[in-house]
């Protein structure tokens, strides 16, 4: 059970760190946006690149940051049974999803991205727009950093799952109250 404990500490800690390092891909993503429009509908002044940037930026926040999504409850779920449920039926609820449903479908995911991207990265492919980035064979391969880091953290869900269901209550999943959501 040590090492189930500590793996959970572990993915979670990563998930965390990482979700709050593509945070930061708001601001430039902002600050771009407004670039683009501005100097588009002001002066009538466009770049693809700087366009496909923008985009870029946000792909690769909702991407890598879903693990980090997962980890603080944000995914959607039917909270009217889920949120009065006890502390072991969650647990139970939480194994079953991220075993039978999230990790086969991550898993998919992972066998039919991977010949995608790498045939990608042997092209060294970029974008398809004259003017664009560059580089498009690094932006695909964010789909395989979304599944790793998905899977992971739902591994790491499934193992706090067991660890409740073994009595190991500092293991249970605070509820955290999201306003407005």
């Amino acid at each position: 059970m040590r090492f189930l404990g500590n793996f959970v500490r572990v993915i979670d800690s990563l998930n965390d760190w990482i979700g709050r390092g593509v945070a930061w891909l708001v601001i430039p993503m902002v600050v771009i946006t407004f670039l683009v429009a501005t100097l588009r509908y002001g002066f009538s002044i466009g770049w693809v690149s700087m366009q496909e940037s923008y985009m870029w930026l946000y792909g690769i926040m909702f991407m890598v940051g879903a693990g980090y999504t997962l980890l603080h409850g944000g995914h959607v779920r039917v909270d009217v049974f889920y949120r009065p449920a006890s502390a072991r039926c969650k647990a139970w609820v939480d194994l079953f999803g991220s075993l039978f449903l999230l990790a086969p479908v991550i898993i998919m995911m992972l066998m039919y991205s991977y010949p995608y991207v790498a045939t990608s990265w042997h092209r060294l492919e970029g974008s398809h727009e004259t003017g664009g980035l560059p580089g498009l064979f690094l932006y695909k391969s964010v789909i395989l950093i979304f599944c790793v880091l998905m899977l992971l953290q739902g591994l790491s869900l499934a193992a706090r799952s067991i660890l409740v269901l073994a009595g190991h209550k500092e293991f249970e999943i605070q509820e955290e109250e999201h306003e407005g959501v």
